[in-house]
């Protein structure tokens, strides 16, 4: 399993995450584990609002039942999320931690992230929680989630912890980070900013994007890969992907790690087979002339 530096921190992690929002439909949640682990996958990555909390709870038995040592692996959760609103209160950060540090059966979390932006924000609020959390060693290391530079720039105002990580949706059919950097000076679709050029903006400030449904077209449409819709892409997705001995799905994976930005890579998936297969792409390293095949026959125009 390739390793990469954690944002600005001196900790080296996977660059593949076994997401756990599907968790709670895992058959048999231990092994699911137990196979992330062998494969060098041992960054596991949480939020308090999966399965209503079910997937943290389920995740926290599942872990107690194999021989894997809690200093072994990281558990990152996040939180900000509420029904029908966005909650970056101190009150409701503190209260989710705890939860879920209940819930995982664990005294501490790795990684804590801010899921979606909460306009009413008070950073003074949230560098109180931080600052809390840290000091009671519940909570290491700290990041944000879907956040643009602007908004973390807010953070930092009065944040005292470097963030060193923003989870944001990435992949062969999500590609607008990319695309806006292409097309600089242009005037089509493409060129336009939508996210403050977010991709140079974490790579300046050293910190780690972990691309979520990395392998999903639009916002929850379905998958790519195998579909015909995308026939061109996956035709070639195949001819690459029998040149590198792997699957398609792991070709998808190694076309996102080989990004210069050092990104991580969550693979949502239960599936057992699919989890070994992820995990073996991740030494892949594409050329420069394969990457850029693979982003035209996703549809994508250079200038």
């Amino acid at each position: 399993m390739r390793k990469i530096q954690f944002g600005s921190s001196e900790l080296q992690v996977a660059s593949v995450i076994l997401g756990c929002m599907r968790m709670n439909g895992a058959e048999n949640p231990t092994e699911i584990i137990e196979t992330a682990y062998e494969q060098g996958i041992d960054f596991f990555d949480h939020a308090d609002i999966y399965g209503g909390g079910e997937c943290e709870r389920i995740f926290g038995k599942a872990l107690k039942e194999t021989s894997i040592k809690r200093e072994e692996i990281i558990i990152q959760t996040k939180c900000g999320i509420r029904k029908g609103m966005f909650d970056f209160s101190k009150e409701h950060i503190v209260s989710s931690v705890e939860g879920s540090l209940k819930r995982l059966g664990v005294d501490y979390i790795d990684a804590l992230l801010l899921h979606r932006p909460d306009t009413l924000v008070e950073p003074d609020e949230v560098a109180a929680a931080f600052d809390q959390l840290e000091k009671q060693g519940k909570v290491r290391y700290f990041g944000v989630s879907n956040q643009k530079p602007m908004q973390i720039e807010l953070l930092k105002k009065t944040i005292q912890q470097p963030l060193l990580a923003n989870q944001l949706q990435f992949g062969i059919k999500h590609t607008g980070m990319i695309d806006q950097g292409i097309h600089v000076n242009m005037t089509d679709e493409q060129s336009v900013d939508r996210d403050g050029s977010i991709l140079d903006y974490s790579r300046l400030n050293e910190m780690t994007i972990q691309a979520w449904s990395p392998y999903q077209y639009g916002f929850f449409e379905g998958v790519f890969i195998g579909n015909e819709k995308f026939s061109d892409l996956n035709a070639t997705l195949d001819k690459i992907a029998e040149n590198h001995n792997c699957t398609s799905t792991g070709l998808a994976t190694a076309w996102i790690l080989r990004h210069p930005a050092n990104m991580q890579v969550i693979a949502g998936t239960m599936n057992k087979d699919r989890i070994k297969e992820i995990a073996k792409a991740s030494e892949i390293v594409l050329s420069r002339e394969e990457w850029y095949e693979i982003y035209r026959a996703a549809g994508n125009i250079l200038p």
